[in-house]
């Protein structure tokens, strides 16, 4: 943990609070607009990850991806319909040097089917570089880690 002044802590967890509300609202134009131009956005298992594997379920590296991926859930992707609701920790800031901050936070996702009780759905860590921008604190760098080898069904929504 390394120390940075409360403002820049606060707007650092406002961040990955309005993250977290912009992927369960629903609203998928919202989620590219978190992200920095170019950016990477990456749903690795955490095998692959501490093995340093590069295989990773999602892997986009622009912004230009990710509203491709918007695209996709919004017009083309057929599935069951569900919703998801996402429990984020406190983000741990690991550095600051200058405009950017690496950081990590734990998360759970939990998912909703229209007739089903909510059940976990995924559960792990991010590692993030957030950077300051003119229209304020965006990821630079995305990395869900996910626990556990095994996905039900599969990913559609960001994490």
């Amino acid at each position: 943990m390394c120390n940075i002044n409360f403002e820049d802590w606060l707007a650092l967890t406002q961040l990955y609070a309005d993250y977290a509300s912009a992927v369960d609202s629903g609203n998928w134009d919202l989620w590219p607009e978190f992200f920095a131009d170019p950016c990477i956005y990456r749903l690795q298992p955490r095998e692959n990850h501490e093995r340093g594997f590069p295989l990773a379920t999602l892997s986009f590296t622009s912004k230009g991806m990710l509203k491709d991926r918007v695209y996709g859930i919004k017009e083309t992707l057929f599935h069951d319909p569900y919703y998801q609701r996402h429990i984020v920790g406190t983000p741990i800031v690991r550095s600051a040097h200058g405009n950017e901050f690496r950081c990590e936070a734990n998360y759970a996702v939990f998912r909703t089917k229209l007739s089903d009780a909510s059940t976990v759905f995924n559960v792990g860590r991010t590692l993030d570089t957030v950077v300051r921008t003119p229209e304020g604190l965006k990821f630079a760098s995305r990395e869900c880690i996910y626990d556990s080898e095994m996905i039900p069904n599969s990913i559609i929504y960001p994490i």
